[in-house]
């Protein structure tokens, strides 16, 4: 049936059908191939679309590993809900998140490790830290939010503020981890997360004892100061 001939709902549908395809031949050509390798004319190829095509539907390779960061994202939030509706206390609802962001993730292990050199560049678009991943990462930064917030714990008003950011820095860290891990199903990652939480929610309760508050609140400040900036990502 030609496009024209199509209802509104069916030439959505064909669409998003396009746009699945895409995707799923740019992931796949990328852990085949390796990004740098991997051109939009070969990706339109492996997808059966014409190169056009693709185009109007990406305008680029970084557009793509954005909308695989979105979908990522959604996977994670999604396998994080039964936890955070389930778990009250802190450190639960912290060690299950960060274990279903690594579950979702699995997958893609092979391919995170060919890319990760291009993410891991202060001014590369695909970079955690850059403005074009903007969406992805304040996605990420309100899962955590819901993580503190949902928590039953009490925990210090100034650093209820920053931890969500804080947490999601962590995360980057257990997924740097992650990258570089060959244990068989990645199990020192899990492990490196089951090791830490306890650490983490033993730091945020000791932000409720007063002969700490000041050494909170200096390093609540060093974070701030040093965060990246838009100028700093260029």
């Amino acid at each position: 049936m030609a496009e024209a001939e199509l209802s509104p709902r069916a030439r959505q549908a064909r669409a998003e059908e396009t746009r699945a395809a895409i995707i799923e031949a740019a992931l796949r050509l990328f852990r085949e191939t390796g990004y740098e390798a991997t051109t939009m004319r070969a990706i339109a190829r492996e997808a059966g679309v014409s190169t056009g095509n693709a185009y109007y539907y990406f305008g680029s390779k970084e557009e793509l590993i954005r909308e695989f960061y979105a979908g990522n994202q959604a996977e994670h939030e999604a396998a994080s809900r039964p936890i955070l509706d389930r778990e009250a206390r802190f450190a639960a609802r912290l060690r299950g998140t960060l274990r279903a962001q690594i579950d979702v993730m699995g997958p893609y292990h092979a391919f995170a490790a060919k890319f990760f050199k291009h993410a891991a560049e202060p001014t590369n678009p695909l970079s955690p830290f850059s403005p074009e991943s903007s969406a992805a990462r304040d996605a990420s930064i309100g899962l955590f939010r819901r993580v503190v917030d949902g928590s039953a714990d009490r925990i210090d008003g100034e650093l209820r503020a920053k931890l969500p950011e804080l947490l999601w820095l962590y995360s980057l860290g257990v997924v740097l981890y992650w990258v570089h891990d060959t244990s068989p199903g990645c199990t020192k990652t899990y492990e490196l997360i089951d090791r830490t939480v306890p650490l983490v929610d033993r730091l945020v309760w000791m932000g409720r004892l007063p002969v700490l508050r000041s050494t909170l609140i200096e390093i609540l400040a060093l974070v701030d100061d040093l965060r990246p900036t838009r100028d700093d990502a260029g």
